[in-house]
């Protein structure tokens, strides 16, 4: 189970500290339906839902996959993608022994980048899993003909047997497309948004074709929602969530998520994504930020030592690292590191933690650790389930509908007039 610890923080309470009453009705609200948005809460009994009903469908076409390409090349955008990049580069960050490589296009519009991948899939087998709601969202739309295309030049007829759609189960354009040339598909289910459906088909898929062990991902996950299911300020997510309501009512406005693993970077931008889009709106939230230490104690750990205080600070932790390594002896102590010889690289990286956290504490940053047992599967699970559960919660204490997000087509809006896109109804459907 994932552990929150909140002792770093405790000095910067108000006498009454988290409002966890608060919570509480949060979670009734979350578990019982009654808040808004209201009918996006399927994510609670996705993991679930997915082991019964569609877990043997995915593994399945990730095998086949993983038998006749080098290469999936996964085309969407914000939580068609995030969560699926975070888990690559968190467990898989180097493909191991018979492992496609797997690319993720379609979020954003840089050429360069598109040829990039273009030209390292050309010649190769490759398959495409393009994932979308509706099909119409410029990025990845645009990026799906163009992979399209190659995949068309390459096998000819066949093409359509190396694309895997996953969108929406009757509507959109990318339906429409899916069912017209017989794609294999699976469904983004109708009660769940882009950025809680990393534990559908969504991420799974992506996560099983590059060697993930998907079955422990959702025992995970199922596991960590039971755990989190307690009423009691004990439960983690009301302790997250809680104390970062208590703080942001203070004018810590702004969360830098931090690592120690250069490989949660994209885990980090899935959590940017499920806050920023849950809380950011009517002019309130708390701003997510993500540092990486130990490089970013030496570029942005001024500014967090010393700048202007309007920060909280989030650290998460794997208790257990995968590997060991111990720094050599050396003859004649030419770099004097000597007095580090036979010490784990892991006991180092924690005791500069330690300092970090009491530094950052004396310099007036609250301090929140986020402990994950282990950097696996079961690890990951738990940590999706975590943060979405905690999420839920603290929208839902700061007032807002944590399931929308209205502000994200404003700039679709501009951009599609200016490119001369006619007129239809546009929604939010990624």
């Amino acid at each position: 189970m994932v552990d929150v610890d909140i002792s770093g923080a405790e000095a910067f309470f108000t006498k009454a500290g988290p409002d966890y009453a608060d919570a509480a009705q949060a979670h009734r609200t979350l578990t019982d339906a009654t808040g808004e948005g209201a009918e996006y809460t399927g994510w609670l009994q996705l993991p679930q839902k997915i082991k019964e009903n569609e877990l043997h469908q995915i593994l399945n076409a990730a095998q086949k996959i993983r038998s006749r390409s080098g290469a999936l090349v996964v085309i969407g955008i914000g939580g068609s993608y995030l969560g699926a990049k975070g888990a690559v580069e968190l467990l898989q960050p180097v493909p191991g022994k018979g492992n496609p490589k797997i690319f993720f296009v379609g979020n954003g519009l840089s050429v360069d980048y598109i040829n990039q991948v273009l030209d390292e899939v050309r010649d190769t087998d490759f398959d495409v899993n393009v994932i979308s709601k509706s099909g119409t969202t410029l990025e990845p739309a645009v990026a799906f003909r163009i992979f399209r295309s190659l995949l068309k030049e390459k096998y000819g007829a066949n093409a359509r047997k190396h694309i895997i759609a996953t969108t929406d189960a009757s509507r959109g354009v990318l339906r429409t497309l899916a069912s017209e040339e017989n794609w294999e598909s699976f469904v983004i289910p109708d009660d769940v948004g882009g950025r809680y459906s990393v534990l559908s088909a969504v991420g799974l898929l992506p996560m099983a074709v590059a060697g993930i062990d998907i079955k422990a991902v959702l025992g995970g996950a199922i596991e960590e929602f039971s755990s989190l299911d307690s009423r009691s300020p004990s439960n983690p997510a009301w302790k997250y969530a809680a104390t970062r309501q208590h703080l942001y009512r203070q004018g810590r406005t702004i969360e830098f998520l931090a690592s120690y693993e250069p490989s949660f970077r994209y885990m980090a931008e899935w959590w940017k994504q499920l806050f920023g889009e849950s809380e950011g709106k009517g002019g309130i939230g708390i701003f997510p930020a993500y540092v990486e230490y130990s490089a970013d104690l030496h570029s942005m750990g001024q500014y967090i030592q010393d700048g202007p205080r309007v920060l909280m600070e989030t650290v998460v932790e794997f208790a257990a690292s995968q590997t060991r390594l111990s720094v050599p002896f050396e003859m004649g102590n030419p770099d004097r590191l000597n007095y580090l010889a036979g010490w784990d690289m892991d006991d180092i990286c924690k005791t500069a933690a330690k300092a970090v956290r009491n530094a950052h504490i004396s310099g007036n940053v609250p301090n929140l650790r986020i402990t994950v047992p282990q950097r696996n599967e079961e690890g990951l699970g738990a940590l999706f389930a975590f943060f979405e559960l905690s999420c839920a919660i603290s929208a839902y204490m700061s007032g807002v509908n944590p399931f929308n997000q209205p502000g994200v087509e404003a700039y679709k809006r501009n951009m599609f007039r200016m490119l001369g896109k006619p007129f239809e109804p546009t929604g939010s459907r990624r």
